[in-house]
């Protein structure tokens, strides 16, 4: 292999750690699982094996499918469930898209390199401002409630002063079980209102659990 080979690959090499710094600076500073020392590896990692690829014989295509295959399971163990929601699933497809710029630098496209990385940081950057103005808008929500008795007052109770908090609800299911009530609504508001609506569920003596 000649020096000027050598030269383009640490290039790439160098692009890829370029990229990966900037995209992991990104995740650093907003404490992600995955960091800036993870997302610079990862995109270097994948820069390194579609270098060997490339000087293989007839490897290529292997081995870039097997770096996909390894990248998903860094990105499965980001991934949790707690009883609210699903969490680490962007920091998961940043390791994705890290991964794919760090092969887009192995195989010499640099400058789309760049950019890829920069319209990553950008999307990045932008989700936060979207979330503020998404959260100003109408959102709807499952709710299941469980009441201590079978008393269906407690149901119209329940809508007249949810109905006071800016919410709108409709009644989707009742039904009974061990002498307890349990009815499921599909309530409708702001993302705040809807915040605010655990706080109220847990005040009223009736209800026994919510979700």
């Amino acid at each position: 292999m000649d020096f000027t080979v050598e030269l383009e690959d640490m290039v790439a090499m160098l692009v890829s750690i370029i990229c990966g710094g900037a995209i992991g600076f990104e995740r650093e500073y907003k404490n992600k699982s995955a960091g800036f020392r993870t997302i610079i590896l990862i995109s270097l990692g994948s820069t390194i094996f579609t270098i060997v690829s490339g000087h293989g014989a007839g490897a290529d295509d292997r081995i870039s499918a097997n770096i996909i295959t390894g990248i998903g399971f860094i990105g499965a163990g980001v991934i949790f469930k707690d009883k609210i929601s699903v969490r680490g699933i962007t920091t998961a497809a940043v390791i994705w898209t890290s991964a794919a710029i760090g092969m887009t630098a192995g195989i010499g496209y640099h400058a789309l390199a760049l950019c890829l990385t920069i319209i990553t940081l950008a999307v990045l950057l932008m989700v936060t401002s979207v979330e503020r103005m998404i959260a100003q808008l109408q959102k709807e929500q499952i709710l299941n409630v469980t009441f201590r008795n079978p008393d269906f007052h407690q149901i119209d109770h329940l809508e007249n002063i949810l109905s006071t908090k800016n919410l709108s609800l409709e009644r989707v299911e009742v039904s009974k079980e061990n002498d307890k009530l349990m009815a499921v609504f599909k309530v409708s508001g702001k993302k705040k209102y809807l915040l605010e609506m655990n706080e109220t569920l847990a005040t009223i003596p009736e209800i026994i659990s919510f979700s």
